[in-house]
């Protein structure tokens, strides 16, 4: 009987796991950069927190805003409209973080404000368009478009947003910042 037990709760534990997927499965977090809405797949999202003081990290990209203490925890963040090339805005009450898991590294992003979280199946999901601005400019970030309700969603797909170059100037910072405590 005592085989069967720990059998029972060895299978039980995948199949919480496999729901908790299955939950956030067709599931974004959406949020405004200028004028478009995006949309992060929520299993990227650890947290959304308040803007706070960022610690600027020297001769980085301008889109890397330097590093925040988030609970004990140096994490680099990113204005997602310098990243996108679009116009700098100022942080204000709306402006918030997200905190993302990319490439197993913690990254916070900048945004202007967060819309809310919605649910777009796979067949409302287009390929990014091949001609215009957004091409030029999202293509490289923008995975698909999610179709929701009368609007669109820009898909961001994350590993993109952040390249190797920035990575290793981000664990650089990482090490000094810790190693300077």
């Amino acid at each position: 009987m005592d085989e069967t037990s720990e059998l029972k709760i060895q299978t039980e534990e995948p199949q919480v796991a496999s729901n908790e997927r299955d939950a956030q499965k067709g599931k974004y977090m959406t949020f405004k950069s200028g004028n478009e809405y995006f949309g992060l797949k929520i299993q990227y999202v650890n947290e959304i927190i308040q803007f706070q003081t960022i610690t600027a990290i020297p001769e980085t990209e301008d889109y890397i805003k330097g590093l925040i203490n988030l609970r004990g925890k140096v994490i680099p963040v990113i204005d997602v409209r310098l990243r996108f090339k679009q116009e700098p805005f100022e942080y204000n009450d709306r402006t918030c973080i997200i905190v993302i898991n990319v490439k197993s590294t913690v990254v916070g992003l900048i945004v202007e404000k967060i819309a809310e979280v919605v649910e777009i199946k796979e067949e409302n999901i287009l390929p990014p368009p091949t001609i215009g601005r957004v091409d030029k400019v999202h293509h490289k970030y923008v995975y698909g478009i999610g179709k929701v309700g009368d609007t669109v969603k820009l898909l961001l797909d994350p590993d993109k947003l952040l390249n190797d170059e920035d990575l290793s100037v981000v664990e650089q910072a990482n090490d000094m910042t810790i190693s300077a405590d």
